[in-house]
């Protein structure tokens, strides 16, 4: 037997260390625009998370566009800025920065740029629950805002991934997905609708009462939550027996 070997199952219980794999690319995509951020996170690991997504926005006249995410969480905050009305564009991994922190001058990539539609420009840092219960992470925040530009955007904001379940991560994407299928007709009707049925407990008490399609009113009821014209619980799994109410 080689020296260089470790029977894992016998004795050694922690994850094999492996060698550093090469960053995925892209060759360019028809029709797709392709990724544009300062920073490549789409690594290979065992460990992490990443997400690559196609995504449209006012700002790339709703051309689709690749983006790239260094979590599952970061992600989701992304889906729920695409879903959201007021959204003129997101970037991914759009400003890297260099500060100074504990003697050392390391570079830090900005998670995403989200642009409204007013212009107001906001950076997003992404991080977990337990790693922002420390202080030395609030330091280093703190450390990476002064040293990124104050025309860079208006506000910096730090999100926790703890916020955002699993199945709230599940039900932004659909949204975005479905929110791509327009059908305003639809939406306008199953909206009415809920507005003016008084027996409206789950979404399925309203199928008996739209001339549409079953498939049509539920995927008009994932879009008017994403729109927040409707509500439901975002860390359950949103079905036809899912509670449902008039957003006020």
């Amino acid at each position: 037997m080689s020296e260089d070997y470790i029977d894992h199952d016998e004795w050694q219980y922690s994850p094999p260390k492996l060698p550093t794999m090469s960053k995925i690319t892209l060759d360019p995509i028809p029709g797709v625009l392709p990724f544009d951020g300062k920073h490549n996170p789409g690594f290979r690991s065992a460990v992490a998370h990443r997400v690559w997504l196609t995504y449209r926005t006012a700002a790339n006249d709703w051309q689709p566009k690749v983006g790239i995410c260094e979590s599952a969480a970061e992600a989701a905050v992304a889906y729920e800025a695409l879903i959201a009305a007021d959204t003129y564009d997101v970037r991914f991994q759009p400003l890297t920065v260099k500060f100074e922190f504990e003697g050392k001058k390391p570079d830090y990539t900005h998670d995403l740029l989200i642009t409204r539609i007013d212009g107001h420009r906001t950076l997003v840092f992404v991080r977990n629950g337990f790693s922002l219960s420390k202080p030395n992470t609030w330091r280093e925040i703190e450390a990476i805002h002064d040293a990124t530009p104050s025309g860079a955007a208006n506000t910096m904001i730090v999100v926790s991934a703890d916020d955002y379940s699993r199945q709230r991560r599940e039900n932004l994407f659909r949204m975005h997905e479905l929110i791509q299928e327009k059908d305003e007709e639809a939406d306008e009707i199953v909206l009415h609708t809920a507005r003016n049925l008084k027996s409206l407990w789950l979404m399925q008490d309203l199928f008996p009462h739209i001339a549409l399609p079953q498939r049509h009113v539920f995927r008009a009821c994932y879009r008017l939550i994403a729109r927040k014209k409707l509500t439901a619980n975002m860390d359950h799994v949103i079905s036809e027996i899912s509670r449902v109410g008039v957003a006020a």
